[in-house]
């Protein structure tokens, strides 16, 4: 298999392209060998990326003594909690096809041979397997690894273990924090650098792309500060040789992404997903990324595996155990173990390191009798806290692993922590084309709900009638036109969950949005409903008052109207002032072109291809 870019090493007319590729420090020698792309998304913005020029440097290096070309370039990264609550988290979302698009733009232009994604948060992640997928050349994914919990000791002298970023959330809407107590939470709720401690919608897709087979044994769960995570960096630029080196010298097509990534890798990961009670984000990005693997994985596949997956994982904020005590309990690997003997993945997959499932969980499954000392030795790594902002600053570990499988981190499929799955699809008059709901994070004793709407048309609306006292107990907030083309940018909704919990009626209200919630919200929280209002969606249609019911055994959600009043409402929407947000927002250029191509979160808020085709003029 010729390299990609084997025409600019050796063709006369790209000498110019050679003296180029020199000036930028590449040794002539070196001409011939896989010029590596290695996409970082370094940013002094986000503490989940602060670290990451140092591992570029690592997994460069790396890359080069392993016989590779290494070329690092970056990305942008937005940080959802910084953006979050304002007008900045309708760039969020939007980042991700920004993302994904630098990539592709980087490393098509360069005719690079393979692909290093460096990233950690949000959008990145997502943006980067997007692009990954669509270049479908050797890659593998790495992240810079989650941040250490905190320990927040208040004016009393009362210590408060494993807080993170929610809790600072929670206290600000709690009139019951004093203004001490609440500086207290903010400077010690983060103390390392990594992304958000808990399985937020960060730590969710660096497990997920673990799982689809994407990356090393530990991605999702070595922590940020641990010395491990380095070793972690310099055995992917390792690999990436070694799998561009399989693709293009013996013509090995089972080291490509889109080999790895079929649909059955898509059915593992997300059931992995469903049993660890990982953020409702991730069902928007896996669908997204099924559509530039050009895998048939769809809204329908998520609901079904939902129906037969339990809980076996209930990490923060749904539980009470962090990603670092996951990672004791044997990892992402530990969890596809425990749903390996219960017979619920696909055998037939393989990963960017292993050349089938069975044997990667034999070296790396903790419970397993041939599990390798490597690999024992790896999920002993353990918190050190240190309170700094840079990676790898001790090399902690516990006494031991914790193989309890009863009352542990990981449960075995007999002794799930909740027999339902951890994410649900729901259904009915109000979302008929589905919305999401994390059931891992809600009271059992609100899974069926019954009352009235509250009606607001934004994320400032709603945070309004929470800290003001106009929700009240029993109601159901309708937060809509923030979809991804309403918003646009379907904003990140972790203030209006954190708020009613610090206001005491986490338990006692619904909400309900064509929007999105953090990976750290909890409660009866119900995201993602398509169509979207702006969409012409149902959501479009309800009115303050109106019996809004939630069932998530039968995973319904409807509006208690006939089809008559819901097409009467209709007609007037439609004659009066059409579909559209009542609100005063400013919305930017950048912004309206991609509202102009969004699609609703049951396709994954990905731009529409048909549209684009038409318009474009272009097959």
């Amino acid at each position: 298999m010729e390299m990609r870019s084997e025409k600019l090493m050796t063709n006369r007319e790209f000498a110019g392209a050679r003296a180029l590729y020199r000036a930028a420090g590449v040794d002539g020698k070196d001409f011939g060998k896989p010029i590596v792309a290695i996409a970082n998304s370094f940013s002094e913005f986000v503490p989940g990326h602060v670290h990451l020029n140092k591992v570029g440097r690592l997994v460069s290096q790396a890359v080069k003594e392993a016989g590779g070309i290494p070329r690092e370039f970056n990305t942008i990264a937005v940080d959802d909690g910084i953006a979050m609550g304002h007008t900045g988290m309708l760039y969020s979302l939007p980042s991700r096809d920004i993302i994904a698009d630098a990539v592709e733009y980087s490393v098509n232009a360069h005719c690079a041979d393979a692909l290093i994604c460096i990233s950690n948060c949000d959008k990145i992640t997502p943006g980067m397997l997007l692009a990954a997928l669509r270049l479908n050349i050797p890659t593998i994914f790495v992240s810079g690894g989650p941040m250490e919990a905190g320990k927040t000791t208040l004016a009393d002298g009362t210590v408060k273990e494993s807080t993170d970023l929610i809790d600072v959330m929670y206290a600000t809407a709690d009139d019951s924090i004093s203004d001490d107590d609440l500086l207290a939470y903010e400077q010690s709720v983060c103390p390392t650098c990594g992304s958000c401690a808990g399985m937020f919608t960060a730590n969710s897709m660096n497990c997920l792309t673990e799982a689809l087979g994407l990356a090393l044994p530990g991605n999702g769960t070595i922590l940020a500060s641990h010395a491990y995570r380095k070793q972690l960096f310099e055995k992917a630029g390792r690999q990436i040789v070694t799998l561009a080196n399989r693709y293009y010298q013996d013509n090995d097509q089972s080291a490509l992404p889109r080999s790895i990534a079929t649909k059955a890798a898509f059915e593992n990961a997300m059931t992995m997903d469903v049993a660890m009670g990982g953020s409702s984000n991730t069902v928007l990005h896996i669908l997204a990324a099924a559509q530039s693997a050009d895998v048939d994985f769809t809204l329908d596949d998520i609901e079904r595996i939902s129906h037969t997956v339990p809980c076996i994982c209930k990490a923060s904020p749904s539980g009470p155990w962090e990603i670092s005590d996951v990672h004791r309990a044997g990892g992402i690997c530990g969890i596809l173990g425990e749903l390996d003997r219960a017979g619920k993945l696909h055998r037939d997959t393989h990963s960017v390191d292993y050349p089938d499932l069975e044997s990667k969980l034999n070296d790396w499954d903790i419970m397993r009798p041939r599990c390798k000392p490597e690999a024992k030795q790896l999920y002993r790594a353990a918190p050190g806290h240190i309170k700094s902002p840079e990676p790898w600053t001790h090399e902690t570990l516990y006494d031991e692993l914790d193989t309890d499988r009863v009352s542990g981190a990981i449960h075995d499929i007999d002794h799930p922590s909740v027999t339902e799955g951890g994410l649900a699809i729901l259904r009915g008059n109000l979302a008929p084309d589905g919305c999401v709901v994390k059931t891992a994070g809600v009271p059992r004793e609100i899974w069926e709900f019954r009352g009235p709407a509250l009606v607001v048309e934004s994320q400032e609306e709603a945070v309004e009638v929470i800290l003001n006292d106009t929700l009240k107990p029993g109601q159901a907030l309708i937060i809509r036109y923030e979809g991804p083309k309403g918003g646009p940018g379907m904003q990140e909704m972790l203030y209006p969950t954190s708020f009613v919990k610090g206001k005491g009626i986490g338990k006692e209200v619904a909400l309900i949005t064509d929007g999105r919630y953090s990976g750290g919200s909890s409660g009866l929280s119900i995201g993602h409903v398509a169509p979207e209002a702006a969409s012409k969606g149902p959501i479009a249609l309800v009115k303050s008052g109106d019996i809004i019911k939630i069932d998530i055994p039968n995973r319904r959600i409807d509006v208690e109207l006939t089809e008559d009043e819901m097409e009467q409402r209709r007609a007037e929407i439609e004659s009066g002032f059409g579909y559209k947000a009542h609100r005063n927002r400013k919305v930017s250029l950048a912004l309206k072109a991609y509202a102009a191509f969004a699609r609703s979160a049951d396709k994954g808020a990905t731009r529409d291809p048909e549209l684009i085709n038409k318009l474009s003029g272009l097959e």
